[in-house]
């Protein structure tokens, strides 16, 4: 299974586009918030599963603030994650996914990439794909692939 996974969009759908236009083969399609009203245009782009949470800057929608689903025989919580003060860091948000089981947990809102591998717990963040806050400000996505084996391949991209 191949997962595309976006974040921060904040109604630039650019280089959204640019990413789903050259990847071939995704199975689905996991935003974390922040479209500002962009989720049904997001949709459209893809032909395959999408999961879409509410972010802070999604004031009148009527997004999930997060989700929890089987992807590949992994159990996938996502957020955005202001609501568990990631921009502090990431402590409450990896106690909530241990609670609830979680073997992956991603979120979004800080805009700068990251990636750890836990006691058993993947945390991603995939930054953002139109206003990225890093270091050298490069837009940035995940791609994560799961084999029959459960094993995981998970890797930063740039536009």
């Amino acid at each position: 299974m191949k997962i595309l996974i976006v974040s921060d969009t904040h109604k630039s759908h650019r280089n959204l586009e640019k990413v789903i236009e050259s990847t071939d083969g995704i199975d689905m399609l996991i935003h974390l918030g922040d479209t500002e009203g962009g989720e049904d245009y997001i949709r459209a782009l893809v032909n395959c599963p999408v999961h879409i949470v509410g972010g802070n800057n999604d004031f009148f929608s009527e997004l999930p603030r997060e989700e929890e689903f089987e992807a590949a025989g992994k159990h996938i919580f996502i957020t955005h994650g202001h609501s568990y003060y990631v921009s502090m860091n990431e402590e409450y948000l990896k106690k909530s996914a241990k609670d609830r089981g979680a073997d992956i947990v991603m979120y979004g809102h800080t805009h700068r990439p990251s990636y750890l591998d836990e006691d058993g717990l993947i945390i991603l963040n995939p930054g953002s794909i139109a206003y990225p806050r890093q270091a050298g400000r490069k837009p940035t996505y995940m791609i994560m692939k799961i084999d029959e084996n459960g094993q995981t391949d998970i890797r930063l991209m740039y536009v």
